[in-house]
């Protein structure tokens, strides 16, 4: 891949979870969440996105989303599982997307909201059909993904340089 090739950054929130009495890094996924995660597999699948490279919270609720998705793909990119994506910010988000390395033309991360809201919305300069409407409105669910391209090295990540070319959750109408 050259710096000018074209790159899909997919954004996964961890399905839903559940609250038991543990440290929130810790928490597992509700019953819902383990339906919801391998759906989100299935339709990534069904989309013919293929990551080159995910990156992972280390949160158990993220780990356990990947791990049920993940099943679903016909192949399993590798993984990096990332401390920094845990309560990351916007800023931090952005920062970790442009360490990507140029030879990734696409790359899922698993985190937490609020973080990929912010993130899609700030990348997304643009949108395709309703994407972008329907995340505003309806916010960024649980085990939704949006998937987001641009042009360019990844170190060139910054607000309004891609364009929002889906946005999907397991529960739509």
């Amino acid at each position: 891949m050259t710096v000018d090739s074209p790159r899909t950054v997919v954004l996964l929130r961890h399905a839903k979870a559940d609250w038991p009495s543990v440290p929130d890094h810790e928490r597992p996924l509700a019953d819902r969440g383990r339906l919801d995660a391998p759906m989100a597999g299935r339709r990534l699948a069904d989309d013919g996105i293929a990551p080159d490279l995910v990156l992972c919270s280390t949160a158990a609720r993220t780990r356990e989303t990947w791990k049920l998705a993940a099943h679903e793909l016909p192949h399993r990119p590798r993984t990096v599982y990332e401390e920094r994506l845990y309560d990351a910010s916007l800023g931090e988000l952005l920062a970790l997307l442009s360490e990507t390395p140029d030879e990734v033309g696409s790359l899922l991360v698993v985190a937490h909201n609020p973080g990929m809201h912010a993130v899609a919305e700030a990348l997304a300069g643009s949108a395709d059909s309703d994407a972008m409407a329907r995340m505003k409105s309806g916010g960024f669910p649980t085990a939704a993904f949006a998937v987001v391209t641009f042009s360019g090295s990844w170190k060139t990540v910054e607000h309004g340089v891609g364009r929002l070319t889906a946005f999907w959750t397991p529960h739509e109408a």
